[in-house]
């Protein structure tokens, strides 16, 4: 099937047309470099002057005589004019302003290019602004008032920014359209060459100006590429303009409408695919591009209608694609080292005099573009951040154990950023520091990065001494992040050559074979109503400007042309209708369904990617010599009772923690941890009762305790952190738990004493140490541990160990002695005895005494005693005997012998 371009270059040759003395105004640029394709290959052998070819905004440009300025300098502009029409007027600083003006140069643009009555249209406007919300107000506020006033100025403003822009010989594409459709009479009195124009749709009110006057002079002939299936069907979207264009010019009350074709219900393959996630779809065109001939693979057109979606594509094409052509720029948002500059753009915009954020901190430090720049001494300085808890870190403190070079690096990241000037100025530092870097690693492509944001900054720059409007951090960030979004990474290549990959506007005028279009869901294909302005709906009818019903039409227009002269057609859409890029399939979908030609054939496949059925391995670790040795080690220095606890719970950790080493990682503690909460009430009670061992305790002393327990906990606070703050918010509620806590405890034990009990300290905060012997082992074990407290109550020793946790009455109670090594629920169970074996064998008694924890989130149980009993409902013993010692050993010596087994490998446990 020909294409619509060399269809149009045969009826001009076959018209005895001169191509070099035609105007060719196509789409798109690359509509025209298509054109010039079919050119050459009409003529092959012969010799001539290309025509003049334009892509309609060129044309526009050339029409208008005005030099075409980007949204931000028109933003700028119109700041500018902002500031000088009603200078009398209150005005907004740049960064408030820019949040709403870009939605009213877009409506002023959309005004221009449909040659709106703006007088009219801005009366109107603001009249409906009154009537709609303050009309019916018998007395209007200040804030009242000065709404109105800004709908009622939009007309000066209005006419002030068109007026200055002219006067400079520039214009946003609105203001262009407005005059080239103004001043075409004046070309075409001088105009010699016959116009040829190509493919259009939908065209604004500037552009049917521009066209009409030419088919009306003769100086142009009009080629659409239009349907008799969609054009003929009044209900179809796909010509929706088309017929208007038909049935309301008056050009064509005496002249064909040229061409109206047949093709759409030509013979097609169309296949609908439904893959969940946008990755299943990158991965599913793979697939089918390894189905299609190396020799095809040229007439073949990938459309990414979310253009998101070009990353992950490109890692997902197959080796048979051996050349691509990519149309479309990959967004510079995308790119890794936009990430880094936008955590520094946030880091400084949230600085404050106490010093950076930790984890704004962290995140930069751990950034590639940092460790780049620093090596290892990045990583050196969060572990001083961990180790040193400091939530906001000071430049001066990153500098400390710095060099001279990477101090000049810290001071481009974190030196405070006073002015705009100065941030861009340490942005262009930061990339050609990088660019050093990466030259050494001869990193090309990364090297492209940097190139086109040190581009950027240069824009930024230029701009800020030229308009000298930004103020602040946060505006500076907020026209970074608007260029950021409209700058793409173009790709080069040879333009006719391999896969064609490019977005939906990029296809108009241009035929494949095979057409694979991506992201067929509403939303996207179409948009949806989506719209970002401030005119109203009914405003916009009564105006004819474009409501989302004539966007839909459009993109409805390009889905069906792009396909009608495809033998092949893949449509794929996201069958995830929620969540990111989530949405239904596209009503385009159902569409074809319902309007299927005999012709057609259509095929339906929901694809699923394979699921493997989950079976974890549990991990392995075999004890080979090193490993025995280092237990060995261990046995002689001396097991805790938390190490043979760790191991119950899970192997894998006491071999990770106890056998290599490897402890978590430090992290700032912005609130108190549950742990830390821990050390600082052991802390304050070892220094309430350490003078008191050997002693008894009166309740006078405990009075004294209860007096001291603030001034005490806060200087515990202060030396486990030195730069938290407890004196409001969480901290401060676990500052008052804490001491909570201690007075319940302290006044428990005065309950005991106004009893008329006998109290007495033996030892506080003890280190105990107990060689077991197993024989087996043939090397010496040792256990050892610190014991919070060992007291003597009305005559029975006992051994205590503090939990800030809540413990419970059944954790400290068997029945089972096994269940103490095979049950993580009984490792209290461990701890107790062991202390209990410990100070035994050190200060061995006579007499039974009793051992236990003291839960002070659970102190109305008092003090939870170890027990063993027969059954559920028997009694318990609480005395602990030689021959609970001998139980609680064979069990321990079975658990060691276990650790030290070689052939019984550390298994991780199933969470």
């Amino acid at each position: 099937m020909k294409s619509f371009l060399k269809e149009v270059i045969i009826d001009l040759h076959n018209n005895d047309t001169t191509i070099s003395d035609l105007i060719f105004i196509v789409p798109s640029k690359r509509a025209g470099l298509f054109l010039k394709k079919e050119l050459l290959a009409m003529y092959p052998n012969r010799v001539f002057f290309a025509p003049l070819i334009y892509s309609i905004e060129e044309f526009i440009v050339e029409l208008s005589g005005l030099r075409q300025i980007d949204n931000t300098q028109t933003l700028f502009e119109f700041y500018e004019t902002y500031l000088n029409t009603h200078t009398h007027l209150p005005k907004e600083d740049f960064e408030t302003f820019s949040t709403w003006a870009q939605t009213l140069i877009y409506d002023f643009n959309e005004i221009d290019r449909y040659c709106i009555d703006h007088k009219s249209f801005f009366n109107y406007l603001s009249e409906i602004q009154d009537l709609n919300h303050w009309s019916l107000q018998k007395e209007k506020t200040d804030l009242v008032k000065n709404y109105i006033l800004f709908w009622e100025n939009l007309l000066e403003y209005y006419t002030n920014f068109k007026n200055k822009l002219i006067s400079k010989k520039i214009g946003y594409q609105g203001l262009l359209y407005r005059k080239a459709s103004e001043d075409i009479k004046k070309y075409i009195s001088t105009a010699k060459k016959t116009h040829i124009l190509l493919g259009f749709n939908a065209l604004n009110n500037a552009e049917q100006t521009i066209f009409k006057s030419l088919l009306e002079t003769n100086l142009a002939k009009l080629y659409w590429d239009a349907d008799h299936f969609f054009l003929d069907n009044p209900y179809h979207e796909a010509s929706l303009f088309l017929r208007s264009y038909k049935n309301q010019w008056e050009y064509y009350k005496q002249n064909p409408f040229e061409w109206v074709q047949n093709n759409f219900s030509q013979e097609k393959d169309i296949t609908l695919l439904g893959v969940p996630k946008n990755i299943g779809q990158a991965k599913s065109v793979g697939q089918l591009l390894q189905s299609i001939a190396p020799t095809d693979m040229e007439k073949t057109a990938l459309v990414l209608a979310d253009e998101t979606l070009l990353q992950p594509l490109l890692n997902s094409l197959p080796g048979t694609v051996n050349a691509i052509n990519i149309t479309m720029g990959l967004p510079l948002k995308e790119v890794p080292i936009a990430a880094f500059f936008e955590l520094l753009f946030n880091l400084h915009k949230t600085s404050s005099q106490r010093g950076f954020y930790h984890k704004s901190v962290i995140e930069i430090l751990n950034s590639l573009p940092t460790r780049r720049l620093l090596g290892f001494f990045s990583q050196k300085l969060i572990s001083i951040i961990s180790r040193e808890n400091i939530v906001y870190v000071t430049l001066q403190k990153l500098k400390e154990t710095a060099s001279d070079a990477e101090k000049e690096i810290l001071n481009l990241l974190f030196n405070n950023w006073t002015d705009a000037t100065k941030a861009l100025t340490s942005c262009k530092k930061i990339i050609l520091q990088l660019k050093t870097c990466l030259d050494k690693e001869k990193n090309e492509l990364e090297l492209e990065y940097i190139y086109h944001f040190h581009i950027i900054f240069n824009k930024i720059l230029a701009i800020n001494e030229a308009y000298t409007y930004i103020n602040t951090i946060a505006s500076l960030h907020s026209l970074y992040k608007d260029i950021l979004t409209t700058e793409t990474l173009d790709f080069l290549g040879e333009p006719f050559n391999g896969l064609q990959i490019m977005g939906m506007l990029e296809s108009r005028c241009l035929d494949f074979d095979t057409v694979i279009i991506t992201s067929v869901n509403e939303g996207i294909l179409p948009a949806g109503k989506s719209t970002n302005s401030f005119i109203p709906y009914d405003l916009k009818r009564a105006y004819n400007l474009p409501t989302y019903k004539e966007k839909d039409a459009i993109y409805t227009y390009h889905f069906y042309r792009l396909i009608q002269r495809a033998k092949k057609v893949y449509l794929i859409y996201n069958t995830e209708d929620e969540g990111v890029a989530g949405g239904e399939k596209s009503r385009f979908l159902l569409q074809l369904e319902i309007d299927k030609r005999p012709n057609h054939t259509l095929n339906k496949y929901i694809v699923a990617t394979e699921v493997p059925k989950p079976s974890k391995q549990l991990l392995h670790v075999y004890k080979n010599e090193n490993i025995v040795t280092k237990l060995k080690q261990l046995a002689n220095h001396g097991l805790s009772p938390s190490a043979l606890t760790s191991y119950i719970r899970n192997p894998l950790d006491f071999y990770y923690k106890y056998v290599l080493g490897i402890n978590e990682a430090d992290q700032v503690e912005e609130t108190i941890a549950a742990n830390t909460l821990g050390t600082v009430i052991h802390n304050t009670l070892e220094t309430f009762y350490k003078p008191l061992e050997n002693k008894n305790v009166t309740i006078n002393d405990l009075k004294k305790m209860k007096d001291q327990i603030d001034n005490q906990l806060q200087k515990e606070f202060r030396q486990e952190y030195s730069n938290l703050n407890i004196t409001q918010g969480k901290n401060l509620l676990i500052f008052e738990v804490a001491k909570r806590y201690i007075f319940n405890f302290l006044t428990s034990e005065e309950e005991i004493l106004k009893k008329g009990s006998e109290l007495k300290i033996v030892s506080i905060e003890n280190n105990l140490k107990a060689e077991l012997h197993i024989p087996e082992l043939g090397t010496p074990v040792f256990i050892k541990g610190k014991v919070d407290r060992i007291d003597i109550l009305d005559g029975q020793l006992r051994v205590i160990d503090y939990k800030t946790g809540r413990v419970t009455k059944n954790e400290t109670i068997i029945m089972d002695w096994d269940a103490t090594i095979e049950d993580y629920k009984y490792s209290k169970v461990i701890q107790i005895l062991a202390y209990a074996y410990m100070q035994q064998t050190k200060h061995p008694i006579q007499d039974s005494f009793v051992a236990g924890i003291i839960s002070f989130k659970n102190l109305q149980e008092g003090f939870l005693k170890f027990g063993t009993k027969e059954s559920i409902r028997g009694k318990v013993n609480y005395e602990i005997t030689n021959s609970i010692f001998e139980e609680y050993l064979h069990r321990l010596k079975q658990l060691i012998l276990e650790i030290f087994d070689s052939k019984i490998p550390f298994i991780e446990k199933e969470v």
